[in-house]
């Protein structure tokens, strides 16, 4: 039996933005996987000091944005697991949970020179596709990946959700950066506080 190639991106998603959506369809077109589950990553209790918006608000931003899109779709399938969530606990789970799965991931090329500190990254690597995508100012010595890494060319999308929040923060507009049916709720998400201190 062919498992359905199922990959999972994982991130804050905060928020989530039109550059997630674009790499996410352009990878189901040249590649072969048939879906990619945006996984919304659990707060991490040692970045409570960021703009991170609750779990809750950031899953539902991607739900809505990632709505209509076929073969992408939101997961927060970590709130569910022990914290910090490991990328390996997950696989687990989810292989365990969907036997009619093949579960890969899609990585940012930012995180490939950092993946052997990741948790089980040798577990990782000798059970997992690995689809990385490219990032501005970080290369990639495709010459040297390991066979089951992937490196995949597309056009680079440059925008960040840092540039969005800062842009909610300044009163500017988003258009053309989210999806526009989230907009709103994305300009309401990150609007300063009222009465807040100004920060530096």
């Amino acid at each position: 039996m062919t498992k359905i190639l199922t990959a999972i991106y994982g991130g804050t998603f905060n928020p989530i933005h039109n550059g997630h959506v674009k790499m996410g369809q352009e990878l189901l077109r040249i590649t072969d996987i048939k879906e990619i589950w945006y996984m919304v990553s659990p707060l991490n209790p040692f970045k409570q000091g960021q703009t991170i918006a609750p779990d809750e608000a950031r899953f539902e931003l991607a739900k809505e944005a990632l709505k209509g899109c076929k073969g992408l779709k939101a997961c927060d399938y970590e709130f569910q697991l022990p914290k910090p969530s490991y990328t390996w606990n997950t696989l687990q789970k989810l292989r365990a949970e969907y036997p009619k799965r093949e579960f890969a991931l899609v990585i940012g090329a930012d995180n490939w020179p950092r993946f052997g500190d990741w948790y089980h990254s040798s577990d990782i690597l000798s059970t997992t596709q690995i689809f990385i995508f490219p990032r501005q100012g970080t290369d990639i010595d495709t010459s040297a990946l390991p066979q089951n890494v992937h490196f995949i060319q597309m056009p680079l999308v440059n925008v960040s959700s840092t540039e969005i929040r800062e842009k909610v923060k300044q009163g500017e507009s988003i258009q053309g950066l989210v999806p526009k049916r989230i907009e709103q709720k994305v300009r309401e998400l990150f609007k300063p506080s009222a009465g807040a201190a100004p920060t530096g």
